[in-house]
């Protein structure tokens, strides 16, 4: 294997790239449609590309490409790849919404009883929608095509 630059392993080097790229996207992406810099996209679960997707393909695409697509690597990376796209748009996304839920019955509880049953808010945004999942596999493709 040729040594990568980061972490002396390319393809680990490819997944560190194609994760930093969808959370710094995220950021401009905040920065085009919200009119504003919000930092805190770099750090948060959810929005566009889902950076969890855009790693996993990185890491599937490139094992593909260095070992053969009919390889045992690669089917063990793509099914890995699924489960992890399967999560954000399936349980994950569903988490999100139940959380959004339980959110607004603590605020009515709050608002009626004058006390809240938990301190802040439950996170929302865990998951992704599949358009969300679809840009980062096709950033993640991207990303191992141009550095492999």
């Amino acid at each position: 294997m040729s040594n990568g630059i980061i972490f002396n392993n390319r393809i680990i080097d490819i997944v560190f790239v194609a994760l930093f790229t969808a959370q710094a996207m995220k950021v401009v992406i905040s920065l085009i449609f919200e009119k504003k810099f919000n930092f805190r996209k770099f750090i948060e679960t959810g929005s566009m590309p889902s950076s969890h997707t855009a790693s996993v393909v990185a890491l599937t695409t490139s094992i593909g490409l260095k070992e053969g697509f009919s390889s045992s690597m690669f089917a063990i990376s793509s099914v890995f790849a699924i489960v992890i796209m399967y999560d954000a748009t399936g349980v994950r996304r569903a988490a999100g919404k139940q959380a959004s839920v339980l959110n607004k019955i603590v605020a009515n509880i709050k608002k009626r009883e004058g006390y809240s049953l938990i301190e802040g808010n439950l996170k929302e945004l865990l998951g992704h929608t599949p358009l969300e999942v679809l840009g980062g596999m096709v950033l993640g493709i991207a990303i191992s095509l141009i550095m492999m």
